[in-house]
């Protein structure tokens, strides 16, 4: 999820407790599994009863810390097909409870000009945060790739969380139902990068290969 200098930053602050898991024996896809339960819990209950600012920064921190389940499987020595299935699987799951979270927030709030607006946005992002990530998922599973795009899934959380955090400090809701609009438009963009990246890749490659 971390660029190559956020992984440095991990590696020396979680590596420790990487190592202390696995001392104790814990496994790394019990980590995994566990960090994407907190990670809804905190979606799902602190969001849709207003505690934005709350809920932002517990998520955060708990994203800074998915690299542990990582560590501790390098540490272990046996890195999986099936964790890094896990993995991706949960992050989809945690995703979908941010912004279903986000969702019910919308839902309770008193009737107000940004209301159904940020509704409908926190939806999109929903909807299209998912086809962002099958599309990668099919093109690989079809022996291609598809990782181009400006919203990726670390682009995704940082502006969710950033402006999930200023309203839950006191900026106005407009501020989240925007930036919601912009991410789900960035979503769509990034399908469409997607799209276009598969069917070169698809149109080029050699006859024999189709």
């Amino acid at each position: 999820m971390l660029g190559n200098h956020g992984r440095g930053f991990t590696r020396a602050v979680f590596g420790p407790v990487a190592r202390r898991f696995v001392a104790w024996g814990i496994a790394p896809d019990a980590v995994t599994v566990a960090g994407t339960v907190l990670v809804m819990a905190a979606a799902l209950i602190l969001f849709p009863t207003g505690h934005l600012a709350i809920g932002a920064l517990a998520i955060g921190v708990l994203a800074l810390t998915d690299s542990i389940d990582g560590q501790m499987a390098r540490h272990l020595g046996h890195s999986s097909r099936f964790g890094a299935f896990l993995d991706s699987t949960m992050d989809r799951f945690a995703d979908a409870a941010i912004f279903v979270g986000l969702v019910l927030y919308f839902v309770g709030l008193p009737e107000e000009a940004w209301r159904m607006t940020g509704l409908v946005a926190a939806l999109a992002c929903l909807v299209l945060g998912g086809l962002v990530s099958y599309a990668r998922a099919k093109a690989e599973g079809l022996g291609m790739t598809a990782k181009v795009g400006i919203a990726e899934r670390a682009d995704r959380l940082i502006v969710t969380l950033v402006a999930t955090l200023a309203v839950g400090l006191g900026a106005p809701t407009a501020v989240l139902a925007i930036a919601l609009i912009l991410l789900a438009l960035a979503s769509l963009f990034t399908v469409g990068q997607r799209i276009a990246s598969v069917h070169h890749q698809s149109t080029t490659e050699p006859a024999e290969q189709r």
